[in-house]
């Protein structure tokens, strides 16, 4: 097809396109209706009995924090990589937040190795962890891949992968609300690990899960003319 035809085809056939608000009004909307969901679960499960004890810790409220700091931040870079024109640095915001989340945890296991030695780098099988992030970042994950959708699929991969960075770093902030386990290298594998794990999983279907429709495509979901 012609640039001209693509052009006519375009202009006739095409509805007009309303406008999606900013990504940071819609970041903090998948937030705040996510949160809210991870607070229900969190109080159907039951607070872990050391919460108080936990939430005045430096390290622990710490490790929470970039948690939910790094969901939100990701939420926001992947609404960001499906606006065209932004700037792409816009995408490592979460980033910082990611390292900070890293460094309280390498912090932790730091101080288990000088308390305790190698006995406090022990790792043992935890099937709770890998179960629970996934089970809980469902609802999150299927939120904000419907809602990047509606944007322009220019850099799939990214935007999958942000997307379930902020899932899964919501689920594991839930987690750590809930489920007790101090050791700082079972917390980097089974925690951390998960939620890049399952991060670097989504980018690598980006590409599938979102792509740009053909004319074709797109003339036929406008419903002008048949597929």
């Amino acid at each position: 097809m012609q640039t001209e035809e693509l052009i006519g085809a375009l202009a006739s056939n095409c509805t007009p396109v309303r406008p999606l608000p900013h990504p940071a009004l819609r970041a903090v909307a998948w937030f705040a209706i996510s949160l809210a969901y991870v607070a229900i679960v969190v109080a159907a499960i039951g607070l872990r009995p050391d919460i108080s004890a936990k939430l005045v810790d430096l390290r622990f409220a710490t490790e929470l924090g970039a948690a939910l700091l790094t969901s939100m931040m990701a939420a926001a870079g992947a609404f960001c990589a499906g606006c065209p024109g932004r700037p792409p640095w816009e995408r490592l915001a979460p980033f910082p937040f990611l390292a900070l989340w890293l460094g309280a945890i390498g912090k932790g296991c730091w101080s288990d190795w000088a308390a305790l030695g190698v006995a406090g780098l022990a790792v043992h099988l935890d099937l709770i962890c890998f179960p629970a992030i996934v089970a809980i970042s469902i609802l999150p994950g299927a939120l904000i891949f419907v809602m990047i959708r509606r944007g322009a699929p220019i850099a799939p991969a990214t935007a999958t992968g942000l997307a379930a960075l902020a899932a899964a770093a919501l689920a594991a902030a839930a987690l750590l609300l809930f489920h007790v386990e101090d050791a700082s290298i079972m917390v980097l594998i089974w925690q951390f690990g998960s939620v890049v794990l399952l991060a670097g999983l989504e980018a690598l279907l980006g590409r599938v899960l979102l792509r740009w429709p053909t004319l074709q495509e797109a003339l036929a979901a406008d419903r002008r003319i048949p597929p």
